[in-house]
């Protein structure tokens, strides 16, 4: 993609209306918080303690909106606390470009390393620098920098409060995701209803799967309704895709098929109304045709051999959702277990345990080709450069150009460009907004104050609709603020709308001129994904050749690990899409078809995972071989790819060729099938990214001359 196309796509991108449910509940709450802090503080002290308070309330109240699993109290006392103390430490070194320069520089690194721990810990950490920059203009001793530093925390603590004392949707994302995943089912049963061999995205599960983890005192207040139908969204899964599919499942056509499509819609109005139920909180409602559907009649049931187990294994796990519908008090709480020590439950680490767990993260991260790293670099220039240049600026509030640059730059190239974009243009929209207002109304501190609560409430309730939008009103929301203070409106104005300018360009440079582009890293991120796909396909072979439970964990962690790759190099495709950077090693089209084939080869791997026998007598010593030929080759292929050499699969042609000649060839068809359906993904894995003779010699040479010019640069 070309620079221009680029830019033209990160413009429709920031300026895209996101479709989400805006949540104006939430939004008064944390406006709430922001009034209540802001006219306590003005009326007991000073505006300039006002505007720290307000800060802290508006930015705590703000991070509350991020998605996470944590509750939302803890995050605005977090987010207090951190800009609290950056508060803090920023004035002890300001007054002095020798002292604060460096303390800067180190804060936004560290900042910037926190996204290693996730997005919401890195927005959060990029406000603290934002405060930094802010609060160093305020105090003039240590004395009323800790006093602006208590007010600060005290905004994070008055909207932890409120969400103490009122709740709203309470376990609001923890339901959201559970809904999520269980439509997702839904919909994918639905779409094998006329496309048997239909793509399914895991992100859905694993979001439920992350939501699930909870800490043990959220494990002894979760509701009832969030225990159990994940594990039933999971087993479903692969169930619906191994009844439709007709080539381990239900025949092409006749009454076999008509029987799948039933049960496939079936199962999507089951899974439909526990969803809805989940979501909502409300008793749910199966439609009564569905529930006919799924009661057997053994005499005719037209379905035979694996489609019938599959049938009969689907009916079963639909008869469980249907008691989760009919009997799950989704308003209730869970009760607190007899034994809790020995409840089960996916256990999330308390804030303190957490400590060792970031740490090690961070130090994964710290490579000079990795994004989050780059990005900590990036984000430490800019904003002692930003700094700098605002400093010599005539202007009053040079800040600004530097929080502008930390609040839009993220990880990856497509997001930083486009909130740099879509912050400038709400900004401007946002303070002619501010401007129009006050020409019509006048300046006087109290509508000041008022606006300002305004600003901030509805810059709550759009901030999941795209960033411009909300940007607009926390602009208007930055004027008015000021205004309250004594500011001429007149003179901010213009002031906010050029540094917003200089801060997003200063951003959108230091990616050009330190990127990390995933364009390059995508062979690597097919061949994780490959090798991950090789071990799941592997685990659910050994539980074929020995049905244990060891085994069978083996396969839940393979699995596991093989979604996490795949969401790597789906993340990785999705953003080397948008970047103004040739391909490397993969064009666009092999990405593609390497893509379709990895996913049906992972799929084959997931019907026969539907088929994994029980019973522990039943061995198949042949799928041992398979098992160990397959991991070997698909690992093998991994590091050929990487090193853009062709794939081969000699040993499990060999193993497969055996295998037709033996005894078991016949006695295990569900195995036999599957078999071959990898086989054929691997060779069309094989097709997609194999180069030609004239090809490897032509990419052998550019790889030649850059390692030579690389060499020769570094000598000079």
């Amino acid at each position: 993609m070309r620079w221009l196309r680029a830019f033209g796509e990160v413009v429709r991108s920031g300026l895209t209306i996101e479709e989400t449910r805006l949540e104006p509940l939430l939004a008064l709450r944390t406006a709430a918080g922001v009034a209540i802090v802001l006219g306590s503080v003005l009326w007991l002290g000073s505006p300039a303690y006002a505007a720290s308070a307000a800060l802290g309330a508006y930015s705590a109240g703000g991070a509350t909106f991020q998605r996470t699993w944590r509750p939302r109290k803890v995050i605005a006392l977090c987010a207090g606390a951190g800009l609290s103390l950056s508060t803090f430490v920023g004035y002890l070194a300001a007054g002095r470009l020798v002292t604060f320069l460096p303390l800067l520089a180190v804060w936004a690194f560290v900042s910037g390393m926190a996204w290693a721990v996730g997005p919401t810990a890195g927005i959060v950490a990029a406000t603290t620098v934002g405060s930094m920059l802010v609060t160093v203009t305020l105090p003039t001793n240590v004395g009323q920098a800790l006093d602006h530093a208590g007010v600060i925390a005290l905004g994070g603590g008055v909207q932890a409060a409120l969400i103490l004392l009122f709740p709203i949707r309470r376990w609001a994302a923890h339901r959201d995701a559970l809904a999520d995943a269980l439509a997702a089912v839904a919909d994918y049963a639905r779409r094998l209803r006329h496309d048997p061999t239909a793509p399914f995205d895991p992100e859905p599960l694993m979001m439920a799967r992350d939501a699930a983890a909870v800490t043990p005192s959220q494990a002894r207040t979760r509701p009832s309704a969030l225990h159990g139908p994940r594990g039933l969204a999971e087993r479903v899964r692969p169930v619906v895709a191994a009844l439709a599919d007709p080539d381990v499942g239900a025949p092409a056509e006749g009454p076999g098929r008509d029987r799948a499509r039933e049960l496939l819609d079936a199962a999507a109005d089951v899974l439909d109304a526990v969803s809805r139920s989940i979501r909502r909180g409300t008793p749910a409602e199966v439609p009564p045709g569905s529930a006919e559907v799924l009661h057997v009649d053994e005499e005719h049931e037209v379905l035979q051999g694996p489609a019938r187990r599959a049938s009969e294994r689907l009916v079963e796990l639909l008869g469980e959702a249907l008691e989760i519908a009919e009997s799950c008090g989704a308003r209730r709480e869970a009760p607190t277990p007899p034994d809790f020590a020995k409840a089960q439950f996916l256990v999330r680490p308390t804030l303190f345990r957490l400590v060792p767990i970031v740490l090690r993260a961070v130090r994964r991260e710290l490579r000079r080709d990795s994004p989050v790293f780059r990005h900590a670099v990036r984000l430490a220039a800019v904003a002692t450069l930003g700094y700098l240049i605002a400093a010599r600026l005539p202007l009053s509030h040079g800040y600004w150009a530097p929080i502008a640059s930390v609040m839009v730059m993220r990880p990856d190239f497509h997001r930083t460009y486009a909130r740099a974009v879509a912050r400038f243009v709400g900004t401007l929209v946002g303070v002619a907004l501010a401007t129009a207002t006050v020409r019509a109304l006048g300046p006087d501190a109290h509508m000041f104050g008022a606006l300002t609560v305004v600003s901030a409430g509805l810059s709550y309730t759009l901030i999941r609709t795209g960033y411009a939008y909300s940007q607009c009103f926390t602009a208007a929301y930055v004027v008015f603020l000021l205004g309250m203070g004594g500011q001429a409106w007149d003179q901010t104005v213009p002031e906010r709308v050029v540094l917003t300018l200089l801060g997003g360009a200063l951003a959108m440079l230091a990616y050009v001129l330190f990127p990390a582009w995933e364009t390059p890293q995508l062979p690597g991120r097919l061949a994780d994904w490959l090798a991950a796909d090789g071990r799941y396909a592997a685990a659910v072979l050994r539980s074929y050749a020995e049905p244990t439970r060891d085994h069978r964990t083996d396969m839940r962690s393979a699995l596991l690990a093989s979604r996490e790759a795949r969401a790597a190099w789906q993340g990785a495709y999705e953003q080397a899409k948008h970047e103004p950077v040739r391909p490397r090693g993969l064009t666009s089209r092999e990405a593609e078809e390497a893509q379709e084939a990895l996913q049906g080869f992972g799929r084959a791997a997931m019907l026969m995972e539907s088929h994994v026998p029980k019973d522990a007598s039943r061995f198949a010593p042949e799928a041992e071989r398979l098992a160990e030929a397959l991991e070997a080759d698909t690992a093998k292929a991994a590091e050929n790819m990487r090193e853009h050499r062709n794939p081969n699969w000699r040993r499990v042609e060999e193993t497969l060729h055996a295998w037709e000649g033996s005894v078991d060839h016949e006695r295990t068809p569900m195995l036999r099938r599957g078999a071959e359906l990898q086989k054929r993904a691997l060779d069309d894995l094989t097709t997609a990214v194999s180069r030609t003779p004239l090809e490897r010699d032509v990419g052998s040479a550019r790889e030649e001359q850059r390692v030579r010019g690389a060499v020769a640069a570094k000598d000079t």
